[in-house]
C-alpha cells in the first residue's frame, strides 16, 4: 500500500489517496504517473511515516532501518505544498514568525519551544512561548 498526493497549478495538495504499491505497473506505467494521468492532475508519492525527512517504523518505536522511505521531507497533507526544488512537501505556515528549516521541510518558531515541562502556546504577537493554565 502506497500514497498518492494530488496537486493543484500552484502545487498545493488536494487530495491524498491509498493506491497501489510503487513497483506495481499500471498499464506499463507506474502508479505515480498512471494516477496523475488518469485523474489529468499531478500526482506524488507521499511516505505516511516520514517527517522531517525521517522515515519511522509504523509503530512509532523509532526511525526505520530502510531511510529509503522517507519519501519528500513529510507526509502529504491537504493544503501542504509541494516543492519541487527540495522534492519536499511542506506544511501550511502556521506564523508569519516562524522560518523554514531546509533540512526537515518543517516550519520552526524563532524561539524554541521550552523543556521545563509545562505546556506552552505560540504568541505572535509578542513572539514568544506564553504558558498555559491548566486548571487543578
Amino acid at each position: 500500500m502506497a500514497h498518492y498526493a494530488f496537486l493543484d497549478q500552484n502545487n498545493t495538495v488536494t487530495e491524498v489517496i491509498v493506491g497501489k504499491d510503487e513497483n506495481e505497473v499500471l498499464e506499463g506505467l507506474d502508479p505515480e504517473t498512471w494516477y496523475g494521468n488518469f485523474r489529468g492532475q499531478p500526482c506524488k508519492r507521499t511516505s505516511y511515516n516520514t517527517k522531517g525527512g525521517i522515515h519511522y517504523k509504523s509503530d512509532n518505536s523509532g526511525p526505520s532501518e530502510d531511510q529509503t522511505k522517507a519519501y519528500r521531507k513529510n507526509y502529504a497533507g491537504i493544503g501542504y505544498t509541494y516543492d519541487e526544488i527540495r522534492d519536499a512537501f511542506i506544511p501550511p505556515k502556521p506564523f508569519s514568525s516562524w522560518l523554514l528549516n531546509e533540512d526537515t521541510c518543517n516550519w520552526e518558531p524563532p524561539i524554541p519551544y521550552p523543556t521545563d515541562g509545562n505546556i506552552y502556546t505560540w504568541n505572535e504577537e509578542t513572539e514568544e512561548w506564553t504558558q498555559i493554565q491548566l486548571p487543578t
